[in-house]
């Protein structure tokens, strides 16, 4: 295994678990945030049993979610030393800030947790909604760092080396609101959705259960709105993607030839060879709409950019097609949930809809991780777009494919206890959330 190999594969594996852990905790701190705020409202007990209960997971996954997002700190140093040379002074900010935001959230759960009975309940309340906002701030900060390097802004490139910089233009950069939009939406859809889905699974199994109907209730609320929103953040991004990659654009439709106006590709398989894609259903004149906001307007094909340019074309598509299908199956159970909330309560209380959630659980992460593929692999050979080749940025070092074992190794370990951790309290609390401790 080459280097260039062995390090795309140790940040693949690194990003594939952590954008899970990052999505869960940007979340879960609104969820225990509302439950808590539902209790001080009503006096519900079965509000005050969720959001400690929900406080436990939040601190499980802030701290794996702290281990791995180091290992991907030493490993953009380790693996791509060529890439930190030159960008390390430009988009250092985001990454401070993501570090101040970190402590911030850090002070504030450990006040949520150990506060309980010894502060102000409504002191109490701030420090859950200090703890969500942190981690909100936290994605942001790293997705406008991942945004530069989508749209590198900030600099002058001057000789292969990078001269008048501003770190504050190279943070708010021409891609960072879309993608931080995007990202944050999709945080909330996935993890709400599989928070609903594993408490749609514990009331199949324990019926009439209050504490697992309450909890899906709250996850819904949240899921639902995001799953709605994110189409419309998604045809932002794609309008801003058309204007700053054109070639991403076209490998995620596998648009080979420029066409005025294009047509939307749904499903298919695309011939690298023959430059077409076979089985896909061609809608006429709606991708140029999507791209411009004209049914005639001409979209940029792949065959503007040099071959050696394109991005993994089947790669991108397929990543594209999953992202969209996983997308649209959350929007219609959003819909539905509202629907029902509103019209059909009844349905709510169906083992078919339980089913369908339980279903849903795993749904909203695949569209994370099809649309990290997307954002990632869309945008190489390019590790700076039109900058830096991603090639060029690997670090000489021999050897590193057994860094590329260990680290993987250790991701399995932590999605284990993670696994272990979470079923261990949600066994704890389905018969009995009273006896959640409350650290008093």
């Amino acid at each position: 295994m080459d280097n260039f190999l062995a390090a795309r594969l140790q940040m693949t594996v690194s990003f594939v678990f952590h954008i899970v852990f990052a999505c869960i905790g940007m979340t879960m701190p609104w969820l225990m945030f509302m439950a808590e705020l539902k209790w001080i409202k009503t006096g519900k007990q079965v509000y005050l049993n969720l959001a400690k209960a929900w406080s436990k997971g939040v601190a499980i996954f802030f701290a794996v979610g702290a281990v791995s997002g180091t290992v991907l700190s030493f490993e953009l140093g380790l693996l791509w030393p060529k890439f930190m040379e030159h960008a390390g002074p430009i988009i250092g900010m985001p990454f401070s800030w993501e570090g101040t935001a970190f402590f911030m959230e850090a002070i504030a759960l450990g006040l949520f947790l150990y506060g309980w009975k010894r502060v102000n309940k409504w002191v109490h309340l701030i420090s859950g909604l200090v703890v969500g906002i942190a981690g909100v701030l936290s994605g942001i900060f790293v997705v406008a760092a991942n945004s530069w390097m989508n749209s590198p802004a900030g600099f002058d490139w001057v000789n292969g080396h990078a001269i008048n910089i501003d770190p504050v233009k190279a943070m708010f950069n021409k891609a960072w609101f879309q993608q931080a939009l995007h990202m944050t939406i999709a945080a909330f859809a996935s993890t709400s959705f599989a928070v609903a889905g594993i408490h749609a699974l514990m009331l199949l199994r324990y019926k009439n259960n209050e504490f697992h109907r309450k909890a899906i209730r709250i996850a819904l609320v949240f899921g639902a709105v995001a799953a709605l929103l994110q189409p419309i953040s998604g045809d932002i991004s794609a309008k801003n993607v058309a204007k700053l990659q054109p070639a991403k654009l076209a490998a995620m439709e596998s648009l080979f030839k420029t066409s005025k106006p294009a047509p939307l590709v749904i499903g298919g398989i695309p011939d690298v060879k023959e430059e077409k894609v076979k089985y896909g259903l061609h809608i006429p004149q709606i991708l140029s709409f999507l791209a411009h906001g004209d049914f005639n307007a001409e979209v940029e094909g792949l065959d503007k950019t040099k071959k050696e340019d394109w991005p993994p074309v089947l790669i991108v598509h397929f990543a594209f097609q999953i992202m969209v299908l996983m997308g649209m199956l959350m929007v219609g159970a959003g819909f539905l949930y509202l629907f029902f909330r509103f019209k059909w309560s009844e349905n709510l209380e169906k083992r078919w809809w339980l089913k369908t959630l339980v279903c849903l659980t795993p749904v909203g992460f695949i569209a994370v991780e099809a649309g990290w593929i997307v954002t990632e692999v869309g945008r190489q050979p390019w590790i700076i777009y039109g900058i830096m080749k991603t090639s060029d940025a690997v670090t000489p070092m021999p050897g590193i494919q057994y860094p590329f074992y260990l680290i993987t190794l250790i991701y399995l370990f932590l999605t284990f206890v993670v696994f272990w951790l979470m079923r261990r309290q949600i066994i704890a609390i389905h018969t009995n959330p009273q006896n959640i401790d409350t650290h008093d």
